[in-house]
C-alpha cells in the first residue's frame, strides 16, 4: 500500500480536488444538500479504497447512484420519517452490496450486453442533463423526467436571466480552459472563478446560493430504526436492492476501465464487500450512497496513484475541505453546480453507440433505444434487466436461424496446448514459436463471452504477430465487436501485429458498418484464407530480420 508514496499522494489529492465540486454538486441535486453529497465522496471514498478489490479505484456518489437516490428521496419525503427511512435505505443498500459480494454475483455483470449498457448510460445523461435545465435557469426542477419535458414551454417565460448567464459561463470554462492547461481541474476553476466572479457583481443578491456545510468531524445521523410497516419495509428492499445492483455494475464497469489502464486484475467479490461496507456507513452518516467513478479513477491513475493509498488520500483531502472550507461553500450559486452537472450529464452519454446505430443490426439498435426510452421515462434497474432479457431472446432468435449452438473460448492457461487446425499444421515450421501465435475462435462472438475473449487476448503471450482465426464464426454482435475492437487495441500498444483469417458473412460486414475495417484494420491485415496469410506472415518476418 505504501509503494510509490509520492506518486499515490499526488494522484489522491488529485482526485480529491476532482471529486469536491462533484460531490457538492451531486449532493445538491439528490436534495439532500452539498454536505450528504461530500460526505458520501469521503465515507466510500475511504472505506471502498481501504477494503475493495481494486487497488486504484476511486469512489463517491456518481451520476447513475444519484438519479435513482434522488427518486427514492422523493419517494420517502412525503412519508413520516422520511429522512431516517431515506438514510437507512441507504444503509440496506450497502448490506446488499456486501451479500452480494461474498455471493460472488458481481461476476455476472460481464453478461449485459453494450446495446443494453450504451442505452442505460445514455439515458442516465439525459436524465441528468433534464434534471439541470431548470436550476441552470434558476428554477425548481419538475419531479420526474416526464414532467421535466411536458413543462419545458414554460420554461421561457419564467427563467432567470442572470442565473442562465452563470450556468452558461460555468459551462464555458469548463470546456475552454482544458485548452490553456490541463494541470488543474476545469471544473474546480469553474467553481472558484465563477463563484468569486458573482459575488462581487451588482445582482448577486438575485442570485441562488446554496447552503453553508458544517465545518465539524461527520456525526452518525442515523441513530435510529425509522418507523417502518410493511409498505415501508418492501420500499427499503426495494430501493435498496435497485440501489445495490446499480452502484455493483456501475463499480465494476470502472474496475474493468482500471484494469484495463494498469494492467492489473480486479477482485469483484472484494469489490463489491468494500463497495457495501462504504455505502453502508455512507448512510449511517447522512451520506449519498455511490460507486466507482470513472473520471475520478482515470484521474487517479494518470496522476501516479498505484494502490489503495491514493484512495484513502483522496477521502482525507476531502475531509480537510469539510474541515476547512464549510463555511465557503455558501458562496457557491446554485446555477453553478447546475452547470457543472450539465457538463457531467453531457460527458456520461454514449456517443459511441449512437453514432453506429445506423450499422448495428436492427435488433440491437432496437434495444439500445427501449432501454434508453425505460431507463428515463420508467426506471433504471427495470430499464437494464428488460435490455439484458430482451438481448438474450433476439440472440437464442438468431442462434436457431443462424443454426449454430456451440460457442467456445478454449483456456490459454498453458499456450502450447492449443491444437493446430488441420490446415496449418506444417506452415508455421519454419517460423520461431515466439514470433507467432495463432489463435483459434469458435461459434458465436456475443456479450456472453465478450469479457472471456478480452481476457484471453490480454493473457497471449510476448510474440511479434497474433492471427486470430474467423472461419468459424459465424456471428458477431455488437458487444463482441467492440470486444474484439478493445482487445486489438490492447495488443498493439505491446507492438503486436494483428491479422485476422476467415473474416466472411455477418461478421465481415459489422467489421465493416462500424469501420473497424479499415480504420483499425487495414485490408492488408485480413485474408480469405490461413495459407495466403501464412505466406504474407513469412514474408514479413524475413524484412525484419533482414533490417536486424
Amino acid at each position: 500500500m505504501l509503494k510509490d508514496l509520492r506518486g499515490n499522494l499526488f494522484g489522491g489529492i488529485t482526485a480529491g480536488i476532482v471529486a469536491m465540486p462533484l460531490a457538492l454538486a451531486f449532493g445538491e441535486q439528490s436534495g439532500l444538500g452539498p454536505q450528504a453529497g461530500l460526505i458520501g465522496a469521503l465515507m466510500i471514498g475511504f472505506f471502498a479504497a481501504l477494503l475493495g478489490g481494486t487497488a486504484t479505484q476511486i469512489s463517491g456518489p456518481t451520476a447513475p447512484m444519484t438519479s435513482l437516490a434522488i427518486v427514492l428521496i422523493a419517494t420517502f419525503s412525503a412519508m413520516e420519517g422520511g429522512i431516517l427511512l431515506t438514510l437507512f435505505t441507504f444503509f440496506v443498500a450497502g448490506i446488499i452490496q456486501i451479500l452480494m459480494g461474498v455471493f460472488g454475483i458481481g461476476k455476472y455483470v460481464k453478461y449485459i450486453p453494450y446495446p443494453a449498457l450504451s442505452g442505460f448510460m445514455t439515458a442516465i445523461g439525459v436524465l441528468i442533463i433534464l434534471g439541470q435545465i431548470y436550476p441552470i435557469s434558476g428554477l425548481k426542477s419538475p419531479a420526474g423526467a416526464l414532467n421535466q419535458v411536458l413543462e419545458f414551454p414554460t420554461l421561457f417565460d419564467t427563467l432567470d436571466i442572470y442565473e442562465l448567464g452563470i450556468g452558461i459561463a460555468t459551462i464555458a470554462v469548463i470546456y475552454l480552459f482544458p485548452k490553456i492547461t490541463k494541470a488543474v481541474p476545469s471544473t474546480l476553476v469553474a467553481l472558484i472563478v465563477v463563484s468569486a466572479i458573482v459575488y462581487f457583481l451588482p445582482f448577486k443578491d438575485r442570485v441562488l446560493f446554496i447552503n453553508s456545510i458544517e465545518s465539524h468531524i461527520p456525526t452518525p445521523q442515523l441513530t435510529q430504526i425509522p418507523p417502518l410497516n410493511k409498505e415501508t419495509i418492501l420500499l427499503v428492499l426495494e430501493y435498496g436492492g435497485m440501489l445495490a445492483a446499480l452502484g455493483a455494475i456501475d463499480s465494476l464497469l470502472t474496475s474493468v476501465i482500471a484494469d484495463n489502464i494498469t494492467k492489473t486484475k480486479h477482485n469483484s467479490k472484494r469489490e463489491l464487500i468494500g463497495q457495501g461496507i462504504g455505502n453502508a456507513i455512507s448512510g449511517i452518516f447522512g451520506g449519498l450512497p455511490g460507486a466507482g467513478a470513472t473520471i475520478r479513477t482515470v484521474v487517479n491513475i494518470n496522476s501516479g496513484g498505484t494502490t489503495r493509498l491514493s484512495g484513502v488520500v483522496h477521502a482525507i483531502v476531502l475531509l480537510l475541505i469539510l474541515l476547512i472550507f464549510g463555511e465557503y461553500v455558501s458562496f457557491i450559486p446554485k446555477s453553478v453546480l447546475a452547470g457543472i452537472l450539465f457538463t457531467v450529464g453531457i460527458g456520461v452519454i454514449d456517443y459511441k453507440g449512437l453514432r453506429h446505430l445506423r450499422h448495428v443490426p436492427r435488433a440491437e439498435a432496437f434495444v439500445l433505444i427501449l432501454v434508453l426510452i425505460l431507463a428515463v421515462f420508467m426506471g433504471l434497474v427495470e430499464a437494464i434487466v428488460v435490455g439484458v432479457v430482451l438481448s438474450s431472446l433476439l440472440f437464442m432468435r438468431q442462434a436457431e436461424e443462424i443454426g449454430v449452438a456451440k460457442t467456445e473460448v478454449t483456456s490459454l492457461e498453458n499456450f502450447k496446448k492449443e491444437m493446430p487446425w488441420m490446415d496449418e499444421k506444417d506452415l508455421f515450421k519454419d517460423i520461431p514459436e515466439d514470433a507467432v501465435y495463432v489463435k483459434h475462435l469458435y461459434g458465436f462472438l456475443f456479450f456472453g463471452i465478450s469479457s472471456e475473449f478480452q481476457k484471453m487476448i490480454k493473457n497471449l503471450p510476448d510474440v511479434k504477430i497474433v492471427i486470430i482465426r474467423f472461419e468459424r464464426v459465424p456471428y458477431i454482435d455488437q458487444t463482441g465487436l467492440y470486444a474484439l475492437e478493445d482487445s486489438i487495441l490492447d495488443l498493439e500498444r505491446r507492438g503486436i501485429e494483428v491479422y485476422l483469417t476467415g473474416v466472411k458473412g455477418q461478421p465481415l460486414s459489422m467489421l465493416k458498418a462500424l469501420k473497424v475495417v479499415p480504420e483499425l484494420i487495414g485490408t492488408g491485415h485480413i485474408f480469405k484464407n490461413i495459407e495466403d496469410c501464412a505466406i504474407h506472415v513469412s514474408n514479413v518476418l524475413e524484412k525484419s530480420q533482414k533490417k536486424e
